[in-house]
């Protein structure tokens, strides 16, 4: 397979993990803090909570997170054949992803995600040379990791909500809703908590997405009927039997379905999603792989998808702008239900700016910061 063929594959995949993420982030920036706790009281709301979490939530990170990995290799390279010093540039890498996500917390979304990269990114340049089956190996076991660490989370969850009365959760002023100043008051106030939750109820599902990235790249994943794809194409109805309940389990968990009372049900819908969640991403791993060979997907996109770093911060960027004050005002004002179209399209219109400006200028706004970072 060609280099722009493995290229525009990943991209694609990009892409489509960037639209997902954000329908999942978009809520967080939209409603109050307490809607992650207290269950929409209307139907459809609830649906949609349901939905997201059981279809796109871990899913779409950890896709983004397996192109991360890929990209290690691919970095590596590029690195070997300019001559340059490899693991300088990586540091550097890694030192201006840090820097562009504590900005981006702290001025766009308190869920920043890069910062967390930065760091797991240092993890990972200590098993670069591992095989690709130890790097596999090494995935299953932040798999279990992941499960322990989420089975001690449902437990401090259900200990807390049972203390805790629901409305002390609730903000008054200032919120995300405010003003962009008192918007940044809530982020700076809420990213310690935030990042430490990341770290640890995503961190280690991340790191071994990295790691399968890392492998894939070693093993050619994206070539014409690689062992990777013949590996996932043999399992796929295995794949779907274990991401259906899982996931569902998980999405009912989150989601309120369950009574109070069944404590051990939401345990284990947060545990299961430490299996199921991965065994989803590849799911949608193969289809967009497979979408991508037989179907034109707008250029525009596919070029958002190669600038995947301005895509991902505009996104925050015009849904700050579309609920706070300093925008459109909507903060708090449109349920679940009707966030999902509008995640989509806030979506599509940052990534399509994101694309027209790269067609025009050959890269992203923010791409060529971290490429000076970097040196390359």
């Amino acid at each position: 397979m060609s280099n722009s063929r493995r290229s525009h594959e990943v991209d694609v995949i990009r892409m489509a993990a960037l639209i997902g993420i954000c329908i999942v982030n978009v809520p967080f920036m939209a409603l109050p803090e307490e809607f992650s706790f207290v269950p929409p009281d209307n139907f459809l709301d609830h649906s949609a909570a349901f939905i997201v979490a059981c279809f796109l939530q871990f899913k779409c990170f950890l896709l983004f997170s397996f192109i991360f990995g890929w990209g290690m290799a691919i970095q590596s390279k590029s690195a070997l054949s300019n001559g340059a010093s490899v693991s300088s540039r990586y540091f550097r890498r890694m030192g201006g992803l840090a820097i562009l996500g504590v900005f981006h917390a702290l001025l766009v979304f308190s869920g920043d995600i890069l910062f967390l990269y930065a760091l797991l990114g240092v993890v990972l340049w200590m098993i670069k040379d591992f095989s690709p089956r130890r790097l596999l190996t090494f995935a299953v076991c932040m798999m279990l990791v992941s499960m322990f660490v989420l089975f001690i989370t449902g437990i401090l969850l259900d200990a807390a909500m049972m203390e805790q009365n629901t409305t002390a959760f609730e903000k008054t002023s200032p919120n995300l809703g405010g003003t962009f100043l008192e918007a940044t008051e809530i982020r700076v106030y809420d990213w310690p908590v935030t990042f430490v939750a990341l770290v640890f109820l995503q961190g280690p599902l991340a790191l071994g997405a990295f790691a399968c990235g890392l492998a894939a790249a070693k093993t050619d994943f994206f070539s014409e009927n690689s062992d990777g794809l013949i590996f996932i194409q043999k399992r796929f109805w295995l794949l779907i039997i274990i991401a259906i309940p899982t996931n569902i389990l998980y999405a009912a968990a989150v989601s309120n379905v369950f009574p109070d009372s069944n404590g051990i049900l939401l345990l284990f819908g947060l545990v299961g999603i430490a299996i199921g969640a991965p065994a989803f991403s590849l799911i949608y791993l193969y289809f967009i792989i497979h979408i991508s060979r037989k179907i034109n997907i707008p250029h525009l996109l596919v070029l958002s998808g190669r600038n995947s770093l301005s895509s991902y911060v505009g996104q925050g960027v015009l849904a700050g702008f579309v609920f706070g004050t300093y925008g459109l005002g909507l903060f708090d004002k449109i349920g679940l239900a009707a966030l999902i179209p509008m995640s989509i399209v806030i979506a599509l219109l940052a990534m399509t700016f994101v694309g027209a400006y790269a067609k025009y200028f050959g890269r992203g706004p923010l791409e060529p910061i971290l490429r000076k970072i970097t040196g390359s």
